[in-house]
Order: structure tokens, then sequence, then C-alpha cells
């Protein structure tokens, strides 16, 4: 008798493709606390795709043995591709993922992060989410204390930051865009220095060594490049998560916010309206 054997490549494929399509109806099951893990998940398997990928380079330019190798970094390809199919269907179906999902630099796994952590329901504002995600300068961690933010959520929001930096060169990234603005004006402020209390503050409270670019800095009153482009960013994302949570409010009520809300972080008083809302 005789019998028809897969190739191995083809089988793969076809694992692959049975493996999306179910994880992808499961989706519509997922419970947030599961969203949460998966998402978590997601960052784990990746790295170890890297890793793995890292490996089997190595041992192929020492021409050694990379078969075993090799199949874990395809096992590890292919659960990273299923996990994003699960949370590419599970943050489809909300306005406030969708809406998220349509910004450059956003992708299917920040979109469900945000879904999965934020309840608009005890957000009432803004501020409640930066507070949340721990983007609130004013809340600090008190030692011996439970701490007051969401690490998780914090993680993600530096993602999100990254994001926004790495696609801040293409044409349609507005939080990308809004990132470099913001920098060059803070850059300015900081050679003016508009800082100076601030950085006082901080060489007083934080303990540098005398050789550091940081110290030498904070000394003259200024803040060093990487606190200035940490600042820019932080601002990037903040204002998104203001437009998200504007978003994720008027698709649960049916209405805006109560109040018009005015992002103080931009320096001034404008009203800057979430971009691409209501969705075309």
């Amino acid at each position: 008798m005789r019998t028809h054997t897969i190739p191995i490549d083809e089988a793969s494929d076809e694992f692959h493709f049975r493996l999306t399509r179910d994880l992808r109806a499961a989706a519509a099951t997922l419970t947030t606390a599961q969203a949460r893990y998966l998402v978590d998940t997601y960052y784990q398997v990746q790295q170890f795709r890297i890793e793995a990928a890292n490996q089997v380079r190595a041992a192929t330019d020492a021409e050694e043995p990379v078969g075993l190798l090799s199949w874990v970094s395809g096992s590890m390809h292919t659960l990273e591709g299923a996990v994003k199919a699960a949370l590419d269907s599970y943050s489809d179906v909300h306005v406030a993922s969708r809406w998220a999902r349509s910004q450059i630099g956003v992708g299917p796994i920040l979109a469900a992060g945000l879904l999965a952590h934020i309840d608009i329901g005890k957000a009432r504002t803004a501020g409640a989410i930066w507070r949340f995600a721990g983007l609130d300068p004013t809340v600090t961690w008190e030692r011996k204390t439970k701490r007051p933010w969401n690490a998780r959520l914090k993680v993600l929001c530096w993602r999100l930051g990254e994001s926004f930096v790495k696609h801040s060169g293409r044409e349609g990234c507005v939080y990308g865009q809004l990132y470099v603005q913001q920098k060059a004006k803070l850059v300015e402020r900081n050679q003016q220095g508009a800082f100076a209390e601030r950085a006082a503050g901080i060489l007083a409270a934080k303990k540098f060594r005398a050789d550091t670019i940081a110290k030498a800095r904070y000394s003259e009153g200024r803040f060093p490049d990487a606190h200035v482009h940490a600042m820019a960013k932080r601002w990037a994302v903040k204002l998104f998560l203001a437009h998200y949570h504007h978003v994720a409010y008027e698709a649960a009520y049916g209405e805006p916010p109560p109040k018009p809300y005015v992002i103080s972080v931009l320096g001034h008083g404008d009203y800057l309206a979430p971009p691409n809302w209501p969705m075309r």
C-alpha cells in the first residue's frame, strides 16, 4: 500500500495554517486576563525566537550541525505568528483598539495590550490612565508600599513610545512626527536653561559617577540628551493615551468625555482632536 508523505516544509506550513486558524477562532472567547497573558507571552516568545535565530546563525558560521536549533527556531517563529494572529482577532472587534491600530506605529499586539489593561469604566479621565500606566510624575512609589501603577502597562507604553520613535520618519505617523516636534522644542528650552531647577533636584536626589556625561549636564543646569529624548517620547505616549481615552469613552457611552480635556503637556491650551476619529 502506497502512502503519501508530506514534505517537512509543506507539513510545517499546514500546521501553521491550522494553528493560526484555530487560535483566531478561539480569540473570540478570550478574557481580558487571558489577553494580558498572551501579550506577555508574545514578547517572551519573540525574544526566544530572536535568540534561537542567533544560535542558528552562529552555529552555521562555525560549520556546526544546526538541525535541532533550526527546529527550535522554526517552532518559536510558528508560535509567535499564531499568538499574533489570535491577538489580531481579539483587538479587531473593539472600537478603541481598531482606532489605535489605525495609527502608524500601533500594531495588533500593542492594541491588544491596551485593550486588555485599560478599563474605560474605571478610567473616567485621561489622567487616570496616565497614573495607571506610571506616567504621572506626581505619583511616586514609596518603599515598602504597593506599586501605585501597573508595571505591565508601563512596559507596554514604553514599547509604544519606542515604536513611535522608530516610525517617526514615516509619512502619516502622527505621534511619531509629534514626538519629533516636541523634542525640538525641549532641546531648545533645555539649551536656554529652562530645566535648571529640575536638573539641580535630580543631581541632589541621585548619585552619579563623577566622570559621567549625565552628571556634567545636570551640573550645568541642563538635562542630558537621553533625558530630553525620554521626555519627548513620554509626551507623545501620554497624548496618544489621552486620545485613546477619548475614543474609548465615546465608544462606550455614546458621547465625548464630560469636559473637553486639555492636553497640558502640550505647553499651551490648544485642543488637539484624536486623529482619524470618527473613523472612516
